[in-house]
């Protein structure tokens, strides 16, 4: 059976950790172990990024650009070997893992602008002979810890800003999906960045202990679910580290009674579906509007049959299966139990669909779940699965003060055709990321990424402007030289004239 290593100072560690299993979701077979990183490790890692930190930080602007042009283009000529990885140890369709892929490229294509990112300020005379300017200075050794559902992206958004404002990385991904970490470490060497530049350890809890407590480790950037956020927020910060910690979500979609009911139930099936509902900016709960919900819980269940669900690697499906057998169970109990709770299961989902019969796969089907109400586990939790909840309520004010009531502030989406309605939402809404007719916000690269509330811990989003800003610490220079044409000596405080 394959070990699946770490990538240490610009080559593939073997390691000698404990052992982790790693499944293809759709057979429910164990195909290949994990070395889980030891305390040795973890300090070989860092001890190669402090050390390749000191040349890469000096290295120019248009060399790091370079570089990472030849990254993006390694990148994108890989895209189909990342997403087949992907598929293989994650579960998503061939076609969501391509997706990944190119939202991640968007990162690396980003951070190739560099120069123009990093450009400093300069005020000229701000007193008689004296110049001020501020230029951005890298952290040192960052470390970026990563989720299972986005193995590649996710990655990226961090990688690519920190490396190109002139830190060294450390990836440590998800035990459940590794692999495709190491091909991206493996095609940042083959881009020429130097030995150390970007490190993978593969672990579980011990290892983002050990980097979180690691003194030589400046910066940590987290995806996950919200417990863990904050505990990553609480013990990086405590441990003198900068820190950004993407949590949870409950992702709302309004829909008002003037929407396009097509679009609205299409984007409901989209966003709550997608990925096996297996992503942080997935809609969870439909808001209706007055008097659109009948007919919009009509439109969404008449579509459900036509999702077919099946193995990432077959065409045909547009929905794979869960990540592990024990989340498929826990997302089936809150179907199962939220009958008991008072609401009503429209479509029933909580059994592996007929389509995924004779495959040991963790398959679930598509549940919708009519009349849930705040206080109800199926609203209250992220459930991370393929379960679209749908709350009543009579005006828009009832919508607005629903989601601004919860304790997530990730992503939320309007459907309307009223642009005053639209614009009115976008003030209203104490959410960090906001769709108009969009059901899945998620910033372009140029743009970041990050929500309010529980959703993030810390002041910074993740990726584009805030991702450089949060890799980087303002140095401020006030320099003066004499005029040869003076030497008087003046012993006062500066101040301007």
């Amino acid at each position: 059976m394959q070990t699946i290593g770490h990538w240490i100072d610009g080559k593939p560690v073997t390691g000698g950790g404990r052992l982790g299993p790693v499944f293809n979701p759709a057979t429910g077979q164990r195909t290949a172990e994990v070395t889980l990183a030891t305390d040795g490790e973890i300090a070989d890692a860092v001890r190669a990024a402090s050390a390749a930190a000191v040349d890469w930080s000096r290295t120019s602007l248009s060399r790091r650009a370079g570089l990472l042009f030849r990254l993006r283009e390694l990148v994108s000529a890989h895209q189909e070997d990342l997403a087949r990885i992907i598929t293989r140890e994650h579960g998503k369709v061939h076609s969501d893992a391509l997706g990944e892929v190119a939202r991640g490229l968007e990162c690396v294509e980003f951070a190739c602008g560099i120069p123009a990112l990093l450009r400093g300020e300069f005020s000229a005379e701000v007193s008689r002979g004296i110049d001020v300017h501020t230029v951005a200075r890298p952290l040192g050794v960052v470390a970026g810890i990563t989720p299972f559902n986005f193995p590649v992206m996710v990655p990226l958004w961090m990688l690519a800003n920190a490396i190109a404002c002139g830190n060294t990385f450390i990836l440590k991904p998800s035990e459940k999906d590794p692999s495709a970490s190491l091909l991206l470490a493996e095609l940042v060497a083959r881009a020429g960045f130097p030995d150390g530049v970007v490190n993978v350890l593969q672990g579980d809890v011990p290892a983002v202990t050990g980097l979180l407590e690691h003194p030589d480790i400046a910066a940590v950037s987290f995806v996950g679910s919200t417990p863990v956020a904050r505990h990553i927020y609480e013990a990086g910060t405590r441990a003198g580290k900068r820190v950004q910690a993407l949590g949870g979500a409950k992702n709302h979609m309004v829909v008002l009674p003037d929407a396009d009911l097509d679009a609205a139930a299409n984007a409901a099936i989209n966003a709550g579906y997608g990925s096996a509902g297996e992503r942080c900016m997935a809609i969870s709960v439909v808001v209706a509007v007055g008097t659109v919900a009948d007919p919009l819980v009509e439109a969404i269940a008449a579509r459900i049959p036509d999702v077919v669900i099946g193995p990432g690697d077959d065409e045909a499906s547009m929905m794979g299966p869960l990540i592990t057998a024990q989340h498929r169970d826990k997302v089936s109990s809150y179907v199962t139990g939220a009958a008991d709770e008072g609401a009503t299961v429209v479509v029933d989902g909580s059994r592996a669909p007929d389509s995924t019969a004779g495959t040991d796969g963790f398959f679930l089907g598509c549940s919708l779940v009519d009349q849930v109400r705040p206080g109800m586990r199926v609203y209250d939790d992220e459930i991370f699965g393929p379960v679209l909840s749908v709350v009543r309520v009579d005006t828009y004010e009832q919508a607005v003060a629903l989601i601004n009531a919860n304790q997530y502030g990730n992503g939320v989406a309007l459907f309307t055709r009223d642009g005053g309605a639209a614009r009115q939402f976008q003030r209203d809404v104490q959410v960090g990321m906001v769709g108009i007719n969009v059901p899945i916000p998620v910033p372009v690269a140029w743009h970041s990424f990050g929500g309010w509330k529980a959703s993030l811990f810390g002041d910074s989003p993740i990726y584009g402007p805030e991702g450089i800003r949060f890799y980087t610490r303002p140095q401020v220079v006030t320099s003066r030289w004499p005029d040869p044409t003076s030497e008087a000596i003046d012993l006062g405080f500066p101040v301007n004239r």
